[in-house]
């Protein structure tokens, strides 16, 4: 078999845009040429990647299966690429992290700016995503290391997955919650008879409170379901139901009230993670050594946002 690399960039490249020619563009070669290569990989694989559908391109089984180990691959060679570009001197390099909505507007600012004014030349880029779809991000090469929570039935063996933090859930809501205790708490209980705002599908946060409701006996009624952090607090500050959230995302929300569950509540682990079979480059080391620092050092300074606790 004689597949080459710039097979594997063509063949992604029309199986994202599913058009052979804007993708010889992206590419910057012919589409005659394009599609030769894709055609000479095809038959390296003995099997056709694209089938035309109603005048459209689409993926056939083999495509499938071909297009999350191309992109696997393109990225471990560019990762590797960078690695050794700085190891001879260049000392750029690059790092990718993902983190949820929840880390990424709390505990991420704080460690990027710390590395970037260690490392003013490093490529930093962050992916926002739930923890799902960062873990699938990690696994398909698409990521260096993610802020995630610890899924309940531990993660996937592909992945290194370090705990750092707990924390604690919230409800989210604009009235006063009726079962609040003197001491301003609630059960999971009292929850049964209220209209949740329910995260999309892929939020652990939907995970977490579908759990936590199911334990506890009963089904959650949703008043809407589906949405991403911002509109999830949105539209419990327009009245439409509350909502468990991490207390750090709520803090600078004033027209949302918090209430604390009766412990020992619903809590959650957050975890820095990589994948097993890739070696971290210089930048993603540092970013995780930085990473660490920094929640060591908002230990001891007693900085770390509300209901956030070491690990």
């Amino acid at each position: 078999m004689q597949m080459q690399l710039h097979q594997l960039r063509y063949f992604v490249a029309v199986a994202e845009v599913r058009h052979f020619t804007q993708a010889a563009d992206l590419v910057g070669i012919t589409q005659p040429s394009l599609s030769k290569q894709i055609h000479a990989l095809e038959t390296d694989l003995g099997a056709p990647l694209f089938e035309r559908v109603r005048g459209n391109i689409a993926l056939t089984a083999a495509g499938e299966v071909l297009l999350p180990l191309a992109k696997r691959i393109l990225a471990d060679v560019e990762t590797a690429t960078r690695e050794v570009q700085e190891l001879v001197g260049l000392r750029r390099g690059r790092v990718r992290l993902g983190a949820t909505p929840s880390l990424a507007t709390s505990l991420a600012p704080p460690v990027l700016r710390r590395f970037r004014d260690a490392h003013p030349t490093v490529d930093l880029r962050v992916e926002e995503g739930g923890s799902q779809d960062l873990v699938r991000d990690l696994l398909r090469g698409g990521l260096d290391l993610a802020l995630i929570i610890e899924p309940s039935t531990g993660t996937d063996p592909g992945l290194r997955a370090d705990p750092i933090l707990r924390e604690s859930l919230v409800v989210a809501s604009v009235d006063p919650l009726p079962a609040a205790s003197e001491r301003g708490e609630v059960r999971i209980t009292d929850l049964r008879d209220l209209p949740l705002v329910m995260f999309r599908e892929g939020y652990d946060l939907r995970d977490a409170t579908l759990q936590a409701c199911r334990a506890a006996g009963f089904e959650p009624t949703l008043s809407v379901d589906g949405g991403e952090m911002d509109a999830v607090l949105s539209f419990v500050e327009a009245g439409l139901g509350v909502a468990l959230v991490p207390g750090i995302v709520v803090a600078r929300r004033a027209g949302i009230r918090v209430t604390r569950l009766v412990p020992p509540g619903v809590r959650r682990t957050i975890a820095v993670a990589r994948r097993r079979d890739v070696v971290p480059t210089h930048a993603g080391r540092e970013l995780r050594r930085i990473l660490l620092e920094y929640v060591h050092d908002a230990t001891a300074a007693d900085q770390l946002p509300a209901g956030v606790e070491p690990l």
